[in-house]
């Protein structure tokens, strides 16, 4: 198969969580063993930083990757989900995997992977493992998919375990609560590992306590360590957590001495997240006159910030582009958007995409008014149209929505 044929065999044969939702998600880390035996288990010839959390975790990740190339190290970059292309989800130090590599990988598994009816997750993860191993990096970045502890990146024992932030998001996996979430991406805690945690809440903070205490783990507490602030070129308000989260990471591998990074390297790093990594979707600029701005945060925590950020530009009209998944909650989330903005209501080209009648509907009951389109690339257009050069334009709602547009530069 050829790169394009193999890419799509992995979507259309395997369950993928975001485009299947529920019927995607693996129960325990069965599998995932086992696809690490059967590659003769990669993960364990790389030291790597594990990155869990609800919001945050892959902005995190991709700093943490800039700081350590600025370093002078190579460094490996697992996240997801992609927006563009698959191999987005695998880089080193910026450069994504080949496509040569993905088919070899998948045409040499192919019989296992459907003998053990693997995931599209956990033949990713594989993928990923085999990569940074056969290609020697000196540390591996690992974000978690989804939850922590029966994450298929959970097999992997890090150097030091992150948790950037919990939220209710994935509540029909992950539990209902911010305590029985935060048990969940806790459980990426190891014994004698240490972690860091970016931000907590009264709910949370004793569940990491508790489970760093179990595993005679140190713990670290960002926000509370961290007070000073760098500059970063990724700008959205919800960085300066990240930043911080970030921040003590560095701090705790610095004291384990395999690795050395200096403050030049820190401010260097965060100056230079996009071009050293190529992270998209972060309160990314997309245009200027009318200024467009598009955001990939998709869960009530995210959007809050985001919304309340786009509050504090200055415009004469706010033109908001709108798409979701149908699994989202809309009555948590609909709220949040203001009213005096026009609203392009789109779906997202998945199947798990929302129909815009539906959106539409939820969205009047919130007096959030405007017309649907067909797909996001015409409600894009649109917005552009109907704008004037003091307006404000807003794309959001989906890493999905995001990933239809047509992003290839920053301003």
């Amino acid at each position: 198969m050829n790169y394009q044929e193999t890419i799509n065999w992995m979507f259309n044969q395997l369950p993928m969580y975001q485009l299947q939702g529920a019927s995607a998600y693996k129960k325990d880390l069965t599998n995932a063993h086992l696809l690490s035996n059967h590659l003769d288990n990669p993960e364990k010839k790389l030291k790597c930083i594990h990155v869990a959390g609800t919001n945050g975790k892959g902005s995190t990740s991709h700093m943490l990757a800039s700081i350590l190339q600025e370093a002078g190290y190579t460094v490996g970059l697992y996240t997801s989900p992609h927006l563009k292309d698959y191999r987005e989800r695998i880089k080193i130090n910026g450069e994504e995997i080949s496509e040569d590599f993905v088919c070899e990988f998948i045409t040499k598994n192919k019989a296992f992977f459907e003998a053990n009816d693997m995931s599209f997750f956990e033949m990713t993860v594989g993928l990923a493992f085999d990569y940074f191993a056969k290609e020697k990096v000196d540390i591996a970045i690992i974000e978690v998919g989804m939850g922590g502890r029966l994450d298929a990146t959970n097999i992997i024992t890090p150097l030091v375990s992150v948790i950037t932030n919990i939220a209710l998001d994935h509540t029909q996996f992950l539990g209902n609560t911010l305590e029985a979430i935060a048990s969940e991406k806790a459980g990426i805690i190891k014994p004698n590992i240490p972690v860091v945690i970016g931000e907590y809440t009264p709910e949370t903070k004793p569940v990491f306590l508790s489970k760093a205490n179990e595993n005679h783990s140190e713990i670290y507490f960002a926000s509370d360590l961290i007070s000073h602030n760098y500059p970063s070129d990724l700008i959205g308000d919800y960085q300066k957590h990240n930043k911080k989260t970030v921040l003590q990471t560095i701090a705790v591998i610095n004291s384990q001495k395999e690795f050395k990074i200096y403050e030049t390297d820190i401010k260097s790093g965060l100056l230079n997240v996009v071009q050293n990594t190529g992270l998209e979707g972060r309160w990314q600029q997309l245009g200027d006159s009318p200024k467009i701005i598009c955001d990939t945060a998709h869960n009530k925590n995210g959007l809050e910030i985001v919304l309340n950020q786009i509050q504090k530009e200055k415009f004469d009209t706010l033109h908001i582009v709108l798409g979701v998944v149908n699994d989202k909650d809309l009555d948590e989330v609909l709220p949040l958007f203001p009213t005096n903005a026009i609203y392009y209501f789109c779906k997202p080209n998945i199947p798990r995409g929302l129909e815009t009648n539906v959106l539409q509907q939820a969205a009047l009951k919130h007096n959030l008014i405007g017309d649907t389109y067909p797909s996001v690339a015409s409600a894009y257009s649109q917005s552009k149209k109907n704008s004037t050069s003091n307006d404000f334009i807003f794309v959001g709602g989906s890493n999905f929505v995001i990933a239809e547009l047509p992003i290839n530069k920053r301003i």
